[in-house]
């Protein structure tokens, strides 16, 4: 038997790729609208390690994100915390705008100032608390080492400090601080380095360092555990100029938000989220006019929208990228109330398609629950993906946590619930000077998920094996596949979703990590 040839075994080994499912095209002209659940995608040929994938994506024109992963502008998700954390872990937080313009200013503040491994808004207590009081702290957000000031609060003059080597063998909890914290302090000035901290604290072999201004006030504090895991994070999402961290807020549409915008962008502001439950409307076209005659430097972030005419209204008055979701959230019941929307896959594919016409960059908004929905919603042409409840129960998130039959649970709510809309949120669907405000939200709550900085890598992982099975190297080259027709689609019927989730056990259980 002869030998093959070199072109017989070129093609052997470079099969020209068989049709298999359907394109994204295809599956989404048969006019139905899907949601992620609604489809599956196919597996491509895998040449790469997970960790060779690249999750470089564009948020808007000019700002570029390490992970495709952003926090929504809700008050029960993203504060300062927590866009100081999606940031360092490569993503962004969109700071919500449910609070006073000093309230808002404040927290991109804190994100703008930060220095990674200081820790700038600690919990501290005065000498009246007790050691009850500690144990509280402890159990709830999992720490001690309190700082001790005059007035319990930070900005004030430091007495001492409380660790567990001052408390643990205290049988009397109802004990004033006063009496057992200690006030023999090593402590760092305020404008020193992170390495000039952190030779302080090898030095002094202690946990905590107070960080004090002239009047021995407390302005900041580090922790060693903090600085191991503040150490490096080489995929934070940082400005180009002064290389701070990048922070984004959302804001209304109404003339007194150019107030509370002239504030955000003195503090530093990067990108703007224009937040409406409906954001093709006067306003907001009449708001993108005003922010690109006056704050040119500034990205603008449009929506929400879900169809291709509500995209090109925004991408002609000149947004840096589109935000794509109506009624899909999971405490979101604008669908149900307003019978208007468009179910999430459907939406993000259609507006994805048009805007990427523009270089218009999409953020999915609102069905992510899972790790498939993110590799979903990136597949459809998103660049990135926004979370709420995905978020909302980790520690960064705003709230206290609270137990309920047994279970670790943070608050969750949507911003179109009355409870949300009573403090402010009306404006966001048009409705503060209603007399009878009809809900587009619930509120709840959602269980404990730990801290983001072991949430997001996890994610992250997941994510990039998702990649990896369909044979991509980066969201640019899954984009790519999407629209060359050689990402694959099919059809779920309600069957084939039973058999591709957990069946046929007497019980089980889902954990993150």
């Amino acid at each position: 038997m002869p030998a093959p040839d070199a072109k017989t075994l070129s093609s052997k080994q470079n099969p020209a790729p068989l049709l298999d499912g359907m394109t994204a095209r295809e599956f989404f002209e048969q006019g139905t609208g899907y949601t992620y659940d609604d489809f599956i995608l196919l597996p491509g040929h895998i040449d790469f390690a997970a960790d060779e994938v690249s999750l470089e994506t564009q948020i808007s024109r000019r700002i570029k994100l390490k992970t495709p992963l952003v926090s929504s502008p809700m008050d029960t998700v993203t504060e300062g915390e927590m866009a100081i954390s999606m940031a360092l872990q490569g993503g962004m937080g969109i700071i919500h705008y449910n609070n006073a313009i000093e309230e808002q200013r404040d927290e991109v503040l804190k994100v703008k100032r930060f220095k990674n491994g200081f820790i700038t808004n600690p919990l501290t207590l005065s000498p009246t608390h007790t050691i009850r009081d500690i144990d509280n702290v402890k159990s709830l957000l999992n720490f001690s080492g309190v700082p001790i000031t005059e007035t319990g609060k930070m900005g004030s003059k430091l007495l001492g400090i409380v660790t567990n080597r001052d408390i643990d063998f205290v049988q009397d909890r109802d004990l004033p601080l006063s009496e057992v914290m200690t006030r023999e302090l090593v402590v760092a000035r305020e404008g020193c380095t992170l390495e000039e901290a952190n030779q302080i604290l090898r030095e002094s072999k202690k946990g905590k360092l107070p960080i004090v201004n002239a009047n021995y006030e407390i302005v900041a504090l580090i922790s060693r555990n903090d600085l191991k895991k503040n150490r490096d994070y080489p995929l934070a999402s940082k400005d180009a100029v002064d290389k701070r961290l990048l922070a984004g807020a959302a804001i209304g549409t109404r003339e007194e938000d150019k107030e509370r915008l002239a504030a955000l962008v003195e503090a530093g502001l990067d990108l703007v989220v224009l937040d409406s439950s409906q954001g093709d409307s006067f306003y907001q076209l009449r708001m993108i006019e005003f922010i690109k005659n006056n704050y040119e430097h500034l990205e603008v972030i449009g929506g929400n929208i879900v169809t291709v005419n509500q995209a090109r209204n925004l991408i002609q008055a000149g947004v840096d990228g589109l935000r794509i979701g109506m009624g899909v959230g999971s405490i979101c019941t604008t669908q149900e109330v307003m019978a208007c929307g468009r179910p999430q896959a459907t939406a993000v594919y259609k507006t994805a398609q048009y805007a990427q016409e523009f270089g218009v960059p999409i953020i999915a908004d609102g069905g992510i629950s899972t790790i498939g929905h993110i590799i979903k919603a990136l597949s459809l042409g998103a660049s990135t993906v926004m979370m709420g409840s995905m978020l909302a129960g980790t520690e960064e998130a705003p709230g206290e946590y609270f137990y309920q039959d047994g279970t670790r649970l943070k608050k969750y709510r949507g911003m179109g619930s009355l409870e949300a809309m009573k403090k402010g949120s009306a404006k966001r669907y048009f409705s503060e000077g209603d007399k009878i405000r009809v809900a587009q939200g619930v509120a709840g709550a959602v269980v404990d998920k730990g801290s983001i900085h072991r949430f997001l890598p996890y994610l992250v992982q997941g994510v990039k094996h998702g990649l990896q099975d369909l044979g991509n190297r980066s969201v640019k080259d899954l984009h790519t596949a999407l629209y060359n027709g050689t990402l694959g689609f099919e059809l779920r019927t309600h069957a084939a979703q039973v058999e591709g989730g957990v069946h046929n056990l007497h019980s089980y259980e889902k954990t993150f990590m």
